[in-house]
């Protein structure tokens, strides 16, 4: 989180709001978690509700998905319809940008998440957030890419078509107006 601030009280109240509504319309993602659980542990940990608030003004509507057994962890992902519009025309990842001669966008999915603070989805993940959905019926999502396909200078990304998920491959430098990235949080 290279550029964490703090948050001020307002910013504090309206994000407070605008995630306790999504929490309560969307029950389904987080059966048997409680708003007053969630909150509490938000409130204990500043960055992480900063990057949420990163999340949200990028367009990726966070909500709790479930809460990790092992470390009570709760776990935040976008869920958004589509890719996060503020997240949009992005190469996958700090190498690729640099690798562009010409026509750069102006930033890559792994390098702006973690500006953020979070983590792109992987496949698993991705996969997991479609039981929620469907997401990305009309744009897709770059997901963490296994090092053996990056090494040979390519990506992945997933969407949702045809009433499943489609996982497929990309030059990692390549950039679409309907290609964005969902991140990943835990709290």
């Amino acid at each position: 989180m290279a550029h964490y601030t703090p948050l001020s009280e307002n910013e504090r109240e309206v994000l407070f709001q605008v995630l306790k509504t999504r929490f309560a319309k969307y029950h389904h993602r987080h059966a048997g978690i409680t708003w007053a659980e969630v909150q509490n542990k938000l409130e204990s940990s500043p960055g992480k509700l900063w990057s949420l608030q990163q999340m949200e003004v990028t367009g990726g509507e966070p909500d709790v998905v479930g809460r990790d057994e092992e470390s009570g962890e709760f776990i935040f992902m976008d869920c958004a319809p589509e890719s996060p519009k503020g997240r949009r025309s992005v190469c996958y990842d700090p190498a690729a940008l640099e690798s562009r001669k010409e026509y750069k966008p102006a930033h890559s999915a792994v390098g702006m998440s973690e500006d953020m603070g979070i983590q792109v989805l992987n496949e698993s993940q991705y996969r997991y957030l479609q039981q929620f959905g469907p997401f990305d019926t009309k744009t897709s999502s770059w997901l963490a890419t296994p090092t053996e396909i990056r090494k040979l200078g390519g990506a992945i990304f997933g969407d949702w078509r045809y009433g499943q998920v489609f996982i497929y491959h990309n030059g990692a430098e390549s950039y679409y107006g309907v290609r964005g990235f969902r991140g990943i949080m835990r709290v």
